[in-house]
């Protein structure tokens, strides 16, 4: 008995978590992150995990920006603490539309 697709046959999926963007997605769209994991499982592919974890570091950081958006959340904070000094030094004045002062509408 071949056990190539025993798991698809029983109906359970172990190994699911390993290429979460791979996995079948509605309506057949690949997912968000789909070619940035593609990048680094085709990098680490066949070097084993000490030397890919060296040699594929900027695949997989690039895959867990797009799944975690850590750095582009530190830079927003940045952004907005820099824009926070700038009003308290009185250099800035945000437009009326972002401090809720719209004109009214009819």
């Amino acid at each position: 008995m071949p056990f190539w697709g025993l798991q698809k046959q029983l109906g359970i999926d172990v190994d699911g978590w390993l290429v979460r963007q791979s996995m079948p997605q509605p309506y057949g769209q690949a997912a968000t992150c789909h070619a940035f994991e593609r990048e680094w499982v085709e990098c680490g592919h066949g070097l084993g995990q000490t030397r890919a974890r060296r040699e594929c570091q900027l695949e997989y950081e690039d895959f867990m920006e797009c799944m975690n958006r850590t750095k582009m959340a530190q830079r927003l904070r940045i952004i907005l603490e820099q824009r926070d000094k700038m009003i308290k030094e009185g250099k800035y004045t945000p437009p009326n539309y972002h401090t809720g002062k719209e004109e009214p509408r009819p």
